[in-house]
């Protein structure tokens, strides 16, 4: 019970973060560059159970959207939640499950939810926008334009985890 209760703090803390973070990159107009929601669900990926990390990346763009207006709900907060989800979900269980190494962990997780990204891009946008998915566009916009983001994300999440461990193992 204990852990749980943790584990919920903790997901609130992050879920928190997550709702902070982008207002302030907004307010520079640099949020689809530098993904400032992003950066919580990862962190979260490593200190969360699987299932926490799934709930604090799916709740966090919606809670988002409701409050702030960002991202807009369709379809940009619909595909973040998957994606948000499938990062927290996947780091978390590549991590603490398969015991995968920190790195690979981090990058499985951010291909995954890329790929779902545009799995429901795809959906959402042939079958509700009646618009063409297009893959160049995808791919520029989830690695081209958000280049500056992904090289903040493994430059700055691995040192987080490296320090998170530490401090809790000193304690």
């Amino acid at each position: 019970m204990q852990k749980q209760a943790k584990q919920l703090v903790l997901a609130g803390i992050l879920i928190a973060i997550g709702l902070t973070l982008p207002i302030v990159f907004h307010s520079f107009n640099v949020g689809p560059i530098f993904l400032p929601m992003h950066l919580p669900i990862l962190l979260g990926g490593f200190i969360l159970s699987p299932f926490f990390a799934l709930l604090v990346g799916a709740i966090t763009p919606l809670m988002s959207s409701f409050i702030t207006g960002m991202p807009i709900i369709f379809p940009t907060a619909i595909k973040m939640t998957f994606e948000l989800a499938t990062y927290g979900y996947l780091i978390s269980y590549l991590y603490h499950k398969r015991h995968a190494p920190l790195f690979l962990s981090l990058i499985g997780g951010m291909l995954g939810g890329r790929i779902i990204a545009g799995l429901v891009n795809y959906v959402l946008l042939s079958n509700f926008l009646n618009k063409v998915f297009s893959l160049k566009v995808f791919l520029t916009a989830s690695f081209v334009t958000s280049l500056p983001g992904i090289i903040i994300q493994l430059l700055l999440i691995p040192v987080l985890v490296k320090i998170i461990e530490h401090k809790s193992t000193a304690i």
